[in-house]
């Protein structure tokens, strides 16, 4: 069905206002980072004398070069084991169809409404009962555990539509059920997978909460969980403070321009698949 010429024109109208709400926070961010260390905001107004060493300055009080270490530490840890397990568990919800599959489905489902801020304080409670309070680990594995409801999903909705003659072929081959995964379907979900490595790992280098929470040494939190930090000790500096802020960023919305055609392709995909 092709749109008529007022209902495009009314989608360009909208997408061109949401892309100005979208755009106009950033750029406010960025030109009050360029405004003299400890001076207040003007909006939208160019600076007369761009301070660009606002971003060095926070660059070093916010100990970047330490906390790009912790993040890609963690990052590194989170990613390969969300993406193994929620494959392997995706496989059999969505191909085996073990017993008892839709039941977990609807328990994963079910996860996708637990908020953060609901279940934080189990997990600080629970992480000083394992004694891995204030390290790395205080934020690799609940994070492991959050992202497996949304992790799954997105490889149940794959296997379900692969064709069931694809594993009957290779079963009267001999192939085990073992095999069938590892050399077969895996390959063919190469790019859901390289997809939701993606997003796991930008979610994981933006997680702000439980590092914030769980870890009290800036030094092993994420990105992210340093902001708190930053901003305590310079509330009142609000230029540095958008500098640092943009610092943290960075390093995502690069991910995302380069990556973008695969997430939304991924996106759309499994809006299909779902």
């Amino acid at each position: 069905m092709t749109a008529s010429r007022g209902e495009t024109i009314a989608g360009r109208t909208f997408l061109a206002a949401l892309m100005v709400f979208t755009v106009l926070p950033f750029i406010s961010i960025f030109t009050t980072a360029l405004q003299p260390s400890g001076s207040l905001p003007t909006g939208l107004e160019w600076p007369s004398d761009p301070q660009w060493g606002n971003f060095a300055e926070a660059f070093d009080v916010a100990n970047m070069t330490t906390l790009l270490k912790s993040s890609s530490l963690i990052v590194i840890t989170v990613v390969p084991i969300a993406l193994v397990i929620s494959t392997m568990a995706g496989f059999a919800i969505g191909l085996l169809e073990i017993p008892g599959a839709r039941w977990l489905l609807l328990l994963f489902v079910l996860g996708l409404t637990l908020p953060f801020e609901g279940i934080i304080t189990p997990l600080y409670f629970l992480a000083d009962d394992l004694g891995i309070l204030n390290t790395r680990l205080a934020i690799s594995l609940p994070l492991i555990g959050l992202f497996m409801p949304f992790s799954v999903f997105w490889m149940r909705a794959h296997f379900a539509t692969m064709p069931a003659e694809i594993t009957e072929a290779a079963e009267v081959d001999g192939a085990g059920t073992w095999s069938v995964f590892w050399r077969i379907h895996v390959p063919l979900a190469r790019p859901p997978i390289a997809s939701l490595a993606i997003l796991l790992s930008i979610w994981t280098w933006n997680q702000f909460l439980l590092a914030l929470v769980l870890v009290e040494d800036p030094e092993q939190r994420t990105m992210a969980g340093a902001l708190g930090a930053f901003q305590g000790h310079y509330a009142t500096d609000i230029p540095l403070l958008c500098a640092g802020t943009i610092l943290i960023l960075l390093p995502t919305l690069i991910v995302f321009l380069l990556f973008q055609r695969h997430i939304i392709a991924a996106l759309l995909q499994g809006s299909v698949k779902g």
